[in-house]
């Protein structure tokens, strides 16, 4: 196997430089060509934890999500591994289930392991395990420790969906979703919705929830046995995220309620499980690509630069709208 010796013997410069050239810095273009062919010409691989132990690195991120299964948080942990892998870093996934008492272990874990950051996603109240001394950004969450926070422009797309809506035809509103009790950006939407509705004089339901599963289900069945019933005049809906549209769409077709004709259905994520499949589901989409691409230059900043002089940011990525067959 070869060395970092036998690179420097062939590209005919020393071993430091070679050093350098591994660990990031600049070197001259002709020493950068002649590093890179010896490498190449040699199979060589960096022995990435020797190279941790020098830098104090351990070239691994951990990324908290609740759920493998939710569309968005899959697309996402995709584009965050493509992203850290151009910089040479591990990511450990760490599905959460949404439990609090995982989430906890797995951000125990990161710190006695000493992994060089976390990127999460969690709508748990986890804020005193979050530590000042961590390398830390949150996707939809702020939290009081010295993080970094993406999120969508909710807000926007709230209002956005609602406007959609009203514009295409439909007269009265609702919402329909689940939330955390726990302060997050994605609430924003809802806000957004109502807004829209109230300076436009829109008439609008809301079946959202912030307790059990089980208790937003049962709410659920409610307002669409409501809305078949006539007891409820809703022909626009816009949901907290996709998984929350298909689930509406299932219940509103099991009750002979056609869509769009009848009823238009808004979704809010757009994550698109293949690119060869047509779109179905209107849906106001997340830039995934982008807000993976954010957290990780904003982890990797805090990373290189310290806590100590990392400012906290706070960027907002904007979102589109994705027209399918479930608006007219």
């Amino acid at each position: 196997m070869a060395t970092i010796k036998d690179v420097a013997k062939l590209a005919e410069v020393s071993v430091g430089t070679v050093s350098k050239y591994l660990n990031g810095f600049k070197v001259k273009e002709k020493t950068r060509i002649a590093v890179e062919q010896a490498i190449q010409a040699l199979s060589y691989e960096p022995n990435i934890y020797a190279k941790g132990l020098k830098t104090n690195r351990t070239n691994s991120v951990v990324l908290l999500i609740p759920s493998v299964w939710h569309p968005f948080f899959s697309e996402l942990t995709y584009y965050i591994e493509q992203a850290l892998r151009k910089k040479g870093i591990k990511l450990i996934l760490c599905n959460t289930r949404d439990n609090l008492d995982a989430e906890i272990e797995y951000v125990t874990m990161a710190r006695q392991n000493k992994v060089d950051g976390i990127i999460a996603i969690t709508y748990s109240n986890i804020d005193e395990y979050i530590t000042s001394d961590m390398a830390v950004v949150s996707i939809d969450r702020f939290f009081s420790a010295n993080t970094d926070f993406i999120s969508s422009d909710n807000y926007h797309g709230g209002y956005q969906g609602a406007e959609i809506l009203a514009q295409s035809g439909s007269t009265n509103l609702a919402y329909v979703g689940h939330g955390s009790s726990y302060a997050n950006d994605t609430t924003a939407r809802l806000d957004g919705f109502k807004d829209y509705c109230e300076v436009h004089g829109i008439p609008y339901h809301l079946c959202y929830g912030e307790g059990t599963l089980d208790d937003y289900q049962e709410q659920l069945m409610t307002f669409v046995d409501q809305i078949a019933s006539g007891k409820l005049s809703i022909d626009g809906i816009l949901t907290a995220s996709d998984t929350h549209a298909l689930r509406v769409y299932e219940l509103l077709k099991q009750r002979g309620i056609q869509i769009p004709e009848d009823i238009q259905l808004i979704g809010f994520d757009g994550s698109q499980q293949s690119q060869s499949v047509p779109i179905f589901l209107s849906s106001i989409r997340q830039n995934v690509p982008v807000i993976a691409q954010e957290a990780v230059s904003c982890l990797l900043k805090r990373i290189n630069d310290g806590n100590d002089n990392h400012p906290v940011v706070h960027k907002k990525v904007p979102i589109s709208f994705l027209k399918g067959q479930t608006t007219r």
